[in-house]
């Protein structure tokens, strides 16, 4: 008798196999049923909902975004929470100000200003591997504050393999043709190498202007077999670093990354808790070095050794090659344009509006509002939209009235805005938008049903143990989790559990949840745990072993240096070690409502 499971006419696992996502959508919530029915507290019921929508965002069963939307099913309907509260937490101000962020990012790579910077950071650290290495670490790592990681990891690739063909080519020979998209390096003799003539800059803008990386895969595909074995070392190391500092990256400022923005709205409901833009910067751009200085010596112990010789040092003809690389590849961008001008100039002021704002030091330009109209509150969502603003008005080119040419006998035609609308329907990534405002209706909703308070409730057992200990374990749980599961969905389900545990305990909240948000963001060791792991994995054809391997260990050094840093710095700055009183009025409200 023939197995059901062999019979082509009958069960075949490969229906279970190919549609296994449409399995897990309709078994997960079916599974989870008897929590709410067998004990039907609003608690009970918001935990349902959480629960499948965790499930669904580590199994990607369901689009990240698409699962965001679930809170607007299931709370209503399920008695947990309206359904017009809802909506209004999908847009609040701290998703407005993200919102205003990326469309900065975009208009910085619309204009190509990342590519400058990138490349003039590259000529003054040197050509050595080691500087190299530091180099292009430095360079992400700036880039990713205030851009993308997907896009600062995905613009370096071709600038790693235009460098490594020159030092660590199989072929020796005049010319190097490379795929499309690269700047065509052209070779000389081994005793000197120089570049073919200068390019057009849209030949620069094409070898970069794919920031999702599909462009690069058919060109990854040939890389490390034109590298000697050291060549293809290097690439890994390089490819590796990164997206390591695209990832450390995002910690710097409150706007690089969504748990960041996702810890700022949990914290909403305090008054003074010192956390603003500038102490966010005081407090992680430390801490943001030395994880980037360490994954630097990491990375040179494991792929090039503790020996000087490890990695072959670039002859002089080769080190003159790699900046004549770099210097042709810059100077084919041109001089630097009033577009790109105009782009940078916005941005450092945005910077400086988000900086004094409210600098808690002496009163920010905010407070002029206060005085001038009373509980009047001016934040930081309202700083960026005014140059979001200014950018789609100011054109990307002066060419009318004084400004024009007079030699210029060209019709005067109207020039864009330094930024137009279908750039930013092609760029922004509105399922990130609806992600983080899944993320606020969850924390709302716990709220409101009383099961972050439960949960806090639950974890009080952790007050026997030392709370340097339990930081500690708070952030390992929140990087190993996050390995797993996007930063965003672990931020919006950790925060408002780890807000309650805090009061639960005694704990200043800053304390716990401010190093778990940085965590976050600690995802080293699986190409799926953020885009830019999965764009090195891809490119550099890497075992999934191999990234285990060297990211293990960052993740624990990581978190090491974020449990120093809260308890050294984090003390400092905002007294993590001591109960504040704006916890303390929230413990006691929370009390009297509990009590009702």
């Amino acid at each position: 008798m023939t197995s059901c499971c062999n019979n082509s006419n009958g069960f075949d696992m490969k229906h279970i196999t190919t549609y296994w996502k449409t399995y897990v959508v309709i078994l997960v919530p079916l599974l989870l049923l008897p929590l709410p029915l067998l004990s039907p507290t609003p608690e009970s019921r918001c935990g349902y909902v959480v629960l499948v929508m965790a499930f669904y965002w580590m199994t990607e069963a369901l689009p990240l975004a698409v699962t965001a939307l679930i809170p607007l099913v299931g709370f209503p309907l399920l008695g947990v929470m309206s359904t017009g509260p809802l909506c209004l937490v999908y847009m609040k101000e701290t998703n407005m100000m993200f919102l205003g962020g990326l469309t900065m990012a975009i208009a910085v790579e619309h204009s190509q200003l990342h590519i400058r910077i990138a490349l003039l950071v590259l000529l003054y650290v040197g050509e050595s591997p080691r500087r190299l290495l530091a180099g292009f670490m430095m360079t992400t790592m700036f880039l990713s504050m205030w851009i993308s990681n997907t896009a600062s990891t995905a613009m370096m690739l071709p600038i790693v393999d235009a460098i490594l063909k020159e030092l660590y080519s199989k072929k020796r020979e005049d010319e190097i043709p490379t795929s499309e998209g690269d700047l065509e390096i052209i070779k000389k003799s081994s005793r000197s190498s120089s570049l073919s003539s200068t390019q057009r800059r849209s030949s620069v803008l094409a070898q970069t202007n794919s920031v999702d990386g599909t462009k690069q895969d058919k060109e990854d595909n040939d890389e490390e077999e034109e590298l000697t074995k050291m060549g293809a070392q290097m690439r890994k190391t390089l490819l590796l670093a990164v997206a390591y500092s695209a990832n450390i990256g995002g910690t710097g400022v409150v706007t690089g990354t969504t748990p960041n923005l996702i810890l700022m709205a949990n914290l909403e409901e305090f008054d003074e808790t010192g956390l603003t833009f500038a102490s966010w910067m005081g407090y992680n751009i430390p801490g943001m070095i030395i994880c980037v200085a360490i994954a630097w010596i990491w990375l040179q112990i494991l792929f090039m050794g503790c020996r000087k010789g490890a990695i072959q040092e670039a002859t002089p003809e080769q080190r003159s090659a790699v900046r004549q690389i770099l210097k042709k590849k810059y100077a084919a961008l041109g001089d630097i344009t009033f577009h790109e001008s105009v782009v940078l100039t916005l941005f450092v002021i945005l910077i400086f509006m988000w900086l004094f704002r409210s600098p808690e030091f002496v009163p920010g330009w905010a407070h002029w509002f206060v005085l001038a109209f009373g509980e009047i509150e001016v934040e930081d969502a309202t700083a960026v939209m005014f140059i979001v603003l200014l950018v789609f008005i100011i054109p990307k080119k002066l060419d009318f009235w004084c400004f024009r040419d007079p030699k210029d006998t060209s019709p005067v035609v109207s020039y864009e805005g330094c930024l137009t609308w279908e750039v930013v329907q092609q760029k922004l990534p509105w399922g990130v938008v609806l992600l983080l405002g899944g993320g606020f209706a969850i924390a709302e909703a716990a709220d409101a049903s009383g099961l972050s308070l439960w949960l806090g409730d639950q974890l009080q057992a952790l007050e026997v143990l030392p709370e340097a200990l339990i930081v500690f374990l708070v952030c390992l749980m929140t990087a190993m989790v996050t390995e797993v599961a996007s930063n965003t969905a672990t931020a919006s389900i950790l925060m408002p559990v780890l807000k309650e545990m805090s009061l639960g305990i005694g704990i200043n909240p800053l304390y716990l949840m401010l190093p778990a948000t940085i965590c976050c963001s600690y995802a080293f060791m699986l190409p799926v745990a953020t885009p830019p792991n999965a764009i090195i994995f891809t490119a550099a054809k890497m075992k999934t072993v191999e990234m285990m391997k060297a990211g293990i260990m960052m993740n624990v050094i990581c978190v090491v240096v974020q449990t120093l840093m809260i308890n050294t710095l984090g003390q400092a700055m905002f007294g993590v070690r001591d109960f504040p009183d704006w916890a303390n009025e929230t413990v006691t409200s929370s009390a009297a409502l509990h009590a009702l």
